[in-house]
């Protein structure tokens, strides 16, 4: 599965910045049907984004599409014309209900078959974002196997609860840990919350080291000026990955000696420690043996 750091929404009917986008070095552009898109312009963002994705090089990064709400009425119309273009992915904001998973799962499959693409290879990706998709996580997040992702959208659902976002955002706290949870219960990527001053860089880092300090892999970017911080914040650096090779060699010679908890630097070392460095080197894409 992809390493989803940073995930740049790009608006799908500015052609100017989508065709600049690749150049960024996102770990996913997610072109935007929704809130990025005047009501009077998502005819014209539907064939701007086909286009894009039909006739664009992003590179390396991750070739998403989000479309509108499923209960919009725009949705189907968006997910032709994203699908038109063969996406990576298709982001789906405002999810509910695994009603709305299996919506889109299910004419995914029918473009996968009837254009002779892999099947599954077009992945899923759900932004929880109201209270209704917070109490129904534990359905939404077991709905499909292709969904591979939840989005954690803490404005939405500061709005729908009526709360008063804040910096230190524990007004979103209970939902923001409930979407990490249930993505890692059922293997999922979790991508945290949209930072909106994007230039405070300083409150930007302090953000993306909780979410990743939360279990979050990745966060939702809206400036290309987030990029680079929120892509080092999701990183472990040089000394996490050395203490966690050194942490799992280590286990590995007790266990070879018949021991099962050990003690390492002065500290008991067991199973939840190990699987921590093993977590730690799949987040900086290596393995025990690189």
């Amino acid at each position: 599965m992809r390493q989803r750091r940073a995930l740049l929404y790009i608006p799908g009917a500015d052609e100017r910045k989508i065709r600049k986008a690749p150049t960024l070095d996102a770990d996913c552009i997610c072109l935007d049907m929704e809130d990025g898109v005047a009501a009077s312009r998502k005819v014209e963002a539907r064939t701007t984004v086909a286009a894009a994705l039909r006739e664009l090089d992003f590179g390396r990064a991750e070739r998403l599409a989000r479309i509108n709400p499923p209960a919009s009425g725009l949705a189907e119309e968006d997910l032709a014309a994203a699908l038109a273009g063969r996406p990576d992915g298709v982001v789906i904001p405002k999810v509910e209900h695994a009603a709305d998973i299996a919506w889109a799962d299910a004419r995914i499959a029918a473009a996968e078959q009837a254009h002779g693409w892999p099947a599954g290879g077009v992945a899923l990706i759900a932004m929880v974002e109201t209270a209704l998709g917070i109490v129904n996580l534990a359905q939404i997040a077991g709905a499909s196997p292709r969904l591979q992702a939840l989005i954690f959208g803490a404005e939405d659902f500061a709005g729908d609860i009526g709360a008063i976002r804040t910096p230190a955002a524990w007004e979103v706290f209970y939902a923001r840990s409930a979407v990490v949870t249930h993505a890692a219960a059922c293997g999922l990527q979790a991508i945290d919350m949209v930072y909106i001053d994007y230039r405070d860089t300083a409150g930007l880092t302090a953000e993306a080291e909780a979410g990743a300090r939360l279990g979050y892999t990745g966060k939702q970017v809206i400036h290309p000026a987030q990029i680079a911080a929120v892509q080092a914040a999701f990183t472990p650096d040089a000394a996490a990955i050395a203490h966690a090779r050194r942490l799992l060699a280590a286990m590995a010679e007790h266990q070879a000696a018949g021991a099962g908890a050990f003690s390492l630097d002065g500290k008991m070392i067991d199973m939840p420690l190990i699987k921590a460095a093993r977590r730690v080197l799949a987040r900086a894409g290596l393995s025990a043996e690189d």
